[in-house]
């Protein structure tokens, strides 16, 4: 059975005009799998008229909603792994033509405690030689590039899915310490998928890297729009070119074993306006109900 928690069901109202003739109303409910770093928070508005836009903002980003077939309009907001516990608002603004509805709601980010693991690995594995730093940065300065620009609109329509019918392994957040060295958490989910097995598409959206990185090994990133993205990585084969349009299901490669990786996991990576969020979260939040 799928848990959520209802954070929150508002309604506020601030016209930010002087004349308006009549107050209009927007009502936010605010769900999530918990409140805790690494979580997908879901937004949900019903504005009493039509909006030409509605966002929110909140942990500092702005983030822009997309209609609903019903009417209503949704933002997704990432509390990433490293954002502080504590108290916050979020600010929901729906913007009309009398003028622009402003509705807020307090919320709480309470503490969650990764686990740690302390591994003896290769030197190599953990410092790449110096022959490969250019490489390195090359690839950095890409990554950057891709994550700046995002479509302005939303390219998936429907419940994301799991790319393998794998269960996951690895738990997202995870810190490491290499050789005594602590490392970046560890940003994704790995799932225990078998050499060459079919990886599917998450949800709909268009291919923007599909190549050889020196960490990621074989990658394919998927730009979901509004600044959402998916990292698929240590791929045996990629079966997507950069610029082609996916939808859920389409299969983008094969589970493999390239790149800084000690076995054939298959790494999925899910970031949301540059917030590290857990796939699984996503899924628990937008994913296809169980069956019964």
């Amino acid at each position: 059975m799928r848990r959520l928690i209802v954070v929150a069901a508002l309604a506020a109202v601030t016209i930010g005009v002087a004349y308006a003739q009549a107050a209009e109303t927007v009502d936010t409910v605010v769900a999530a799998r918990s409140l805790q770093p690494g979580e997908l928070i879901v937004f949900t508005s019903t504005v009493s008229a039509k909006p030409s836009r509605v966002e929110v903002t909140l942990f500092g980003r702005r983030t822009t909603a997309f209609p609903l077939p019903d009417g209503r309009w949704r933002a997704l907001v990432g509390i990433d792994l490293d954002q502080k516990p504590g108290p916050y608002t979020a600010l929901v603004e729906a913007a009309l033509p009398s003028g622009v509805v402003h509705s807020s709601t307090p919320f709480v980010v309470t503490a969650k405690t990764f686990a740690t693991r302390t591994l003896t690995v290769s030197p190599d594995f953990v410092n790449p030689p110096a022959s490969q730093q250019q490489r390195i940065e090359r690839d950095r300065a890409f990554l950057k590039e891709i994550f700046a620009a995002s479509a302005d609109h939303r390219l998936w329509n429907r419940s994301f899915l799991s790319p393998v019918p794998d269960p996951a392994n690895s738990a997202f957040g995870t810190r490491s310490i290499f050789n005594g060295e602590r490392r970046n958490p560890h940003a994704g989910a790995d799932f225990r998928s078998p050499l060459g097995r079919p990886v599917k598409a998450p949800n709909g959206g268009k291919i923007v890297a599909a190549r050889e990185l020196f960490y990621t090994g074989n990658v394919v990133i998927i730009d979901h729009g509004l600044g959402m993205f998916s990292m698929l990585a240590h791929l045996s084969r990629i079966d997507v070119k950069e610029g082609d349009e996916v939808k859920a299901g389409d299969v983008i490669g094969l589970v493999g074993g390239t790149g800084r990786v000690t076995g054939p996991p298959l790494h999925w990576a899910l970031t949301v306006m540059g917030a590290r969020v857990d796939p699984v979260s996503a899924l628990a939040v937008l994913g296809e109900a169980p069956a019964k």
